[in-house]
C-alpha cells in the first residue's frame, strides 16, 4: 500500500528538513536511543552530503528537534539509516507521524523503494515498520554488537512506495 496521502500533522507537531546545524542535537538524541551512538561530527558529515535526507520532529514552539529520521537516497531507492526520538517523546505515536512524513518526502524525490535494517528484538521499531507496510527481506545473524558484548540479529526490510 502506498503511504501517499496518509500523513496529517496534528496541532503542536511540525516535521521539517534538517541540515548540518542540527548535528549536535541529533547526536544527543541518538545517544539516548542506541548503545553505539554516532557523534555530532558523523551527523554533520552525513547531513552535508547531497544524497542524505533528514527530517526532524518539532514539538510545540521548540526550535530544536525532538526526533529525527535520516536516509540516504540514490536514484529511485533509499535506505533509512537511523530514526530516533528523545525519551520524552517515545510511546506517543510521534514516530509514525515522523516516518510517514519522511516517506512522503522520499516519494516526492522519486524514491520508489525504501530499505532499512533493525535489530530483531526491537519490538517498538518492528511494530512501526510493519505497521507502515515494510516487509522482511533478509536476516543478518550476529550483525549488531550489544553493550554486554553479545550479538543480535539484524532484519532487513523494504517498502515499495
Amino acid at each position: 500500500m502506498s503511504v501517499l496521502g496518509r500523513f496529517l500533522q496534528p496541532p503542536g507537531i511540525r516535521i521539517a528538513p534538517l541540515g548540518t546545524e542540527a548535528a549536535g542535537r541529533l547526536a544527543a538524541i541518538h545517544a539516548s536511543a542506541f548503545a553505539r551512538p554516532w557523534s555530532s561530527l558523523e551527523f554533520a558529515r552525513l547531513l552535508g552530503e547531497r544524497s542524505h535526507v533528514a527530517d526532524g520532529l518539532f514539538v510545540g514552539r521548540s526550535a530544536e528537534p525532538s526526533g529525527f529520521v535520516l536516509s540516504r537516497a540514490v536514484l529511485d531507492e533509499a535506505e533509512i539509516l537511523t530514526i530516533a526520538l528523545a525519551p520524552a517523546e517515545r510511546g506517543r505515536g510521534r514516530s509514525r507521524r515522523l516516518l510517514d512524513a519522511h516517506l512522503e518526502g522520499l516519494a516526492r524525490r522519486g524514491v520508489r523503494r525504501v530499505h532499512l535494517e533493525v535489530e530483531d528484538a526491537n519490538r517498538p521499531a518492528l511494530a512501526l515498520y510493519r505497521g507502515r507496510g515494510f516487509r522482511e527481506t533478509g536476516r543478518r545473524p550476529g550483525y549488531y554488537l550489544k553493550e554486554d558484548g553479545t550479538r543480535a540479529t539484524a532484519l532487513t526490510m523494504a517498502l515499495d512506495l
